[in-house]
C-alpha cells in the first residue's frame, strides 16, 4: 500500500476522512439523496478495511429489498434459473457493495456502471451481445432513477473491457469475506485488482 510523504497530503486526507465520516453519520431522511451522491471511499483510503468501509456505507441504510424488482432480476444471481445465468457477474447487494469498496467507486450512476461493467468483465465471459442486452435493460427498461445515460453506458462498456484485461479474479466468484479484514489496498492486491 502506498504511503504519502507530504504532511499537507496527510492533513488533506485527514480532513477529507473527517468530512466523509461526519457526512456518513445518521441524518434526516430528506438528506439521503445528497449523502448517496457524496458517498465515496477512494483508492487513496487503502488503509481502511472492507469491513470498516461497509460500516460507513451501511450508515446510508440502503437495503436489498429497496432495489426495484427488475434491477434485482437482471443483476442478482438469486433470480437466475438453474443452469441459465442471465448476465455474467451477477451478485447480490452485499457483494456489490464490497466491490464498490474494492474498486474505489462511489454511488453515482457512472460509478454503478463501472462497478457492474468491471464485475461482468472480470468473468472473461461477456460477449458483445450480452453487453448490448445489458445496456438495453439499463438504458430503456430500468426504472428511471436506475437508468443509464449514454455516458453511463460508455463507462459500463469501458469497465467491461477493463475487467476483461485486468488480472483480477472474477469478482462475482471471489471469496470477499476472506479479505474483509485486510486493508483495502491489500485486499485489492490479493484479488488481482490493479490500483494504477
Amino acid at each position: 500500500c502506498g504511503r504519502r510523504n507530504s504532511r499537507a497530503a496527510a492533513d488533506a486526507a485527514g480532513d477529507a476522512f473527517a468530512a466523509e465520516h461526519a457526512m456518513n453519520q445518521p441524518q434526516p431522511a430528506d438528506d439521503l439523496a445528497e449523502r448517496i451522491r457524496r458517498w465515496h471511499i477512494p483508492l487513496s483510503r487503502g488503509a481502511l478495511t472492507m469491513r470498516e468501509g461497509l460500516v460507513e456505507l451501511s450508515a446510508l441504510g440502503l437495503k436489498q429489498d429497496e432495489v426495484p424488482f427488475l434491477v434485482q432480476l437482471v443483476e442478482n444471481p438469486r433470480y437466475d434459473f438453474p443452469g441459465l445465468e442471465l448476465f455474467s457477474g451477477a451478485v447480490d447487494l452485499a457483494t456489490h457493495d464490497r466491490i464498490h469498496l474494492l474498486l474505489g467507486r462511489g454511488l453515482l450512476p457512472k460509478d454503478e456502471a463501472f462497478v457492474i461493467g468491471f464485475t461482468m468483465g472480470s468473468t472473461d465471459r461477456v460477449g458483445q451481445s450480452e453487453e448490448r442486452l445489458f445496456g438495453f435493460f439499463a438504458k430503456y427498461l430500468y426504472p428511471k432513477a436506475y437508468r443509464f445515460s449514454d455516458d453511463d453506458l460508455r463507462v459500463f462498456r469501458d469497465a467491461v473491457r477493463l475487467g476483461f484485461v485486468s488480472d483480477s479474479q472474477p469478482l462475482s466468484e471471489a471469496d470477499l469475506e476472506r479479505v474483509a479484514d485486510l486493508p483495502l489496498c491489500e485486499a485489492r492486491r490479493a484479488l488481482g485488482i490493479e490500483e494504477d
